[in-house]
């Protein structure tokens, strides 16, 4: 790494910064010096490389074939060098960020991690409830949970658990339903965006979506739950989401056995799986919980 020596980082940022942004003031707003500025920083490494990675024309600057492989090179390093302080950071400050699917940190983390807490006092977490996919390695956050089938590009993905599937009530409406065919007497719940259909539980039952009656649209599962509480029908749920409200005899599943969705819950971290003592504690307290 010598030839490095001879260069100054923050013309390599700057390099980087166009290339990946396409031109001098979003380069400039990104790193919060001026146009001039950035315009000396890019001239200057060139020069130092002894080589054009810009053609300037009318209309800005230009990659060369050289710059087109030189800045996607920079971008990856510059990325390691964010997750290495972000890794950094994160130690120093005792804060773990983790993101969530919004319907598991309601219904299931929020309510354990008083006991996480007890455990681990120094460690301070911090939820991002959220759907949008986010690559530990290239963002601030530490560990990100993810419901799906698995296979995101450029992350190694652990999975937590598989997403099986039951009808859920409450216990006025439990107590008629003593075989599945009954599920046909009962206004059905549905989420309009759920991965899954009910033909996953009717199927090995030997029945056919046909027999559902109506029922409300609700928004997500959150409030398919709140809903089955209610009494305003039988929803098709899954742990951990009911696993509380069930505890609680708040919700019945009146059927005993779990069908596969082929869906479950992932742990995803960085590819090159080096957390912060933070996430190795929370990824061993949260298997823990979850098993």
């Amino acid at each position: 790494m010598r030839n490095l020596n001879r260069l100054n980082l923050t013309g390599l940022r700057a390099l980087e910064a166009v290339g990946r942004l396409g031109s001098l003031a979003a380069a400039a707003e990104e790193l919060a010096v001026t146009v001039g500025a950035v315009s000396q920083q890019v001239q200057k490494a060139e020069r130092q490389l002894g080589r054009t990675l810009f053609e300037r024309r009318p209309r800005g600057l230009h990659k060369t074939p050289l710059g087109v492989e030189v800045t996607r090179r920079l971008g990856v390093a510059m990325a390691e060098l964010s997750a290495a302080v972000a890794l950094a950071e994160a130690d120093r400050q005792g804060t773990l960020t983790v993101s969530v699917p919004p319907v598991l940190a309601e219904k299931w983390l929020v309510k354990r991690l008083s006991r996480f807490h007890r455990a681990f006092p120094d460690i301070r977490v911090r939820l991002d409830a959220s759907l949008a996919f986010v690559d530990p390695g290239k963002s601030d956050v530490d560990i990100c949970i993810r419901f799906g089938k698995g296979g995101w590009p450029g992350v190694r993905a652990e999975k937590l658990l598989d997403q099986k599937v039951f009808p859920l009530c409450c216990p006025a409406i439990a107590e008629d339903l003593k075989r599945p065919e009954q599920i046909a007497e009962y206004p059905i719940i549905r989420d309009p965006d759920a991965m899954f259909e009910w033909d996953v539980w009717l199927t090995p039952n030997g029945l056919t979506p046909d027999i559902l009656k109506e029922g409300p649209d609700l928004s997500n599962a959150s409030l398919c739950v709140d809903g089955a509480i209610a009494g305003l029908g039988v929803f098709l749920g899954w742990e951990p989401m009911a696993t509380d409200a069930i505890g609680a005899g708040q919700l019945v599943a009146p059927f005993p056995d779990r069908y596969p969705t082929g869906l479950s819950y992932w742990l995803i971290e960085a590819e090159d799986g080096i957390g912060s003592t933070g996430a190795r504690a929370f990824k061993r307290w949260l298997k823990s919980e979850m098993s």
